[in-house]
């Protein structure tokens, strides 16, 4: 009696053979991860990165406030300077608002160009093919050189045997005997 089929004898039959095993156990290995609270673990990673963060900066409540009343000048001195600053204020926002309009008609400019070049050099192209599509029309011209019209060589042309003919009336052989003994 063969043993061929034996393997799967085991398993059809059920119970505990080989390969078979509790499944309680497999559970049992990845308990850990699968009780693992990833949520409460990545929260705490966090808290603990942000306080060590902000262990180096001073809180707000640790800063002296400045002792200066809301609507007790400054200096005297900003008061005098503030028509000058309005007007070089005036004078930048124009330069500022005119800057965007130069920039964009700069790259119109420069698409267009692109453009431009690329139609150029596609009817370039498309002339060459017109004209170097038919060989007929053109057989050498400025671009091209020499044509050469070479037949392709047969697949047998190299082959030793490639005078063989299978039939003794038309064999070279034949040929030459005919000529030399019949005729």
């Amino acid at each position: 009696m063969t043993t061929a089929a034996r393997p799967t004898f085991e398993p059809e039959r059920g119970g505990r053979g080989k390969g078979e095993g509790d499944l309680r156990q497999l559970s049992k290995q990845y308990s850990k991860v699968r009780n693992h609270d990833f949520r409460r673990e990545l929260e705490e990673r966090e808290r603990a990165a942000a306080r060590e963060k902000n262990r180096d900066q001073p809180r707000l409540d640790q800063i002296p406030a400045a002792n200066l009343a809301a609507d007790d000048p400054l200096t005297d001195e900003e008061d005098e300077d503030e028509d000058f600053e309005e007007e070089s204020d005036d004078d930048d926002t124009a330069a500022l608002l005119a800057e965007p309009k130069t920039i964009k008609k700069e790259r119109a400019e420069e698409q267009a160009r692109k453009e431009q070049e690329q139609k150029a050099e596609e009817e370039r192209i498309h002339m060459e093919n017109i004209l170097s599509g038919n060989p007929l029309l053109n057989l050498t011209g400025p671009s091209q050189p020499q044509a050469n019209f070479k037949v392709k060589r047969m697949w047998d042309d190299d082959k030793k045997d490639k005078r063989f003919v299978n039939d003794t009336q038309r064999s070279e052989f034949d040929k030459k005997f005919m000529e030399k003994y019949i005729k």
